[in-house]
């Protein structure tokens, strides 16, 4: 395996299939905690941390215990139990060292467990048959991806809330016109680097 191989998955996971404006997953966390910069950073390392860590450990039950035991039908049932684990893990933890962000989060901390972005890496992980440097390297692009989007619509939102918006268009409205605004962009990646 090649690091140009290596790179080639790292920028198809970060940008030209971008999980929240390509694939269109996870889109409750996105217009949900993007109303702020702040919540926005707290809400997409939780989830670097959390997609790496559930990604590691799933596709090490994965290959390790479902395969050689022949329970490959548990794989669903033993990927959400392994990201409801960590997500519980990371909310005690904020809960305790970063009180701020914990009630900055509110319910989207929780929600994190239930986010189908975590569990569909997990699955695309094993779907398209990666090794582990491979899973690894897709996740982190897949969450990169994620952070670098609800940032910038994040950024966005907080200059079109200063903006003369028409009273039908504020709120999620104008936030659905951004988000599509951004989903083209994102679309333009398409074909960078032959990919």
């Amino acid at each position: 395996m090649d690091s140009s191989s290596l790179f080639g998955i790292l920028i198809a996971s970060l940008l030209i299939n971008n999980i929240l404006l390509i694939r269109f997953i996870a889109l409750c966390s996105f217009f949900g905690v993007s109303n702020q910069m702040e919540t926005s950073i707290g809400m997409g390392m939780a989830v670097i941390f959390v997609m790496m860590m559930a990604s590691a450990v799933s596709w090490l039950i994965y290959y390790f215990l479902l395969v050689p035991f022949d329970l490959v039908y548990l794989r669903t049932a033993s990927f959400i139990l392994t990201i409801a684990a960590l997500v519980q893990l990371e909310e005690m933890y904020l809960k305790k060292y970063v009180p701020t962000l914990y009630r900055a989060m509110g319910i989207y901390l929780p929600l994190i467990t239930t986010n189908c972005a975590v569990l569909a890496v997990a699955f695309l992980n094993i779907d398209y048959n990666y090794n582990f440097l491979q899973s690894m390297v897709y996740t982190f692009g897949v969450s990169a991806g994620y952070t670098l989007a609800i940032i910038l619509f994040a950024g966005i939102r907080e200059r079109v809330a200063l903006a003369p918006v028409p009273k039908a268009l504020q709120g999620y409205p104008i936030a659905f016109f951004t988000a599509s605004l951004m989903s083209l962009a994102f679309l333009g990646f398409k074909g960078l680097f032959g990919l």
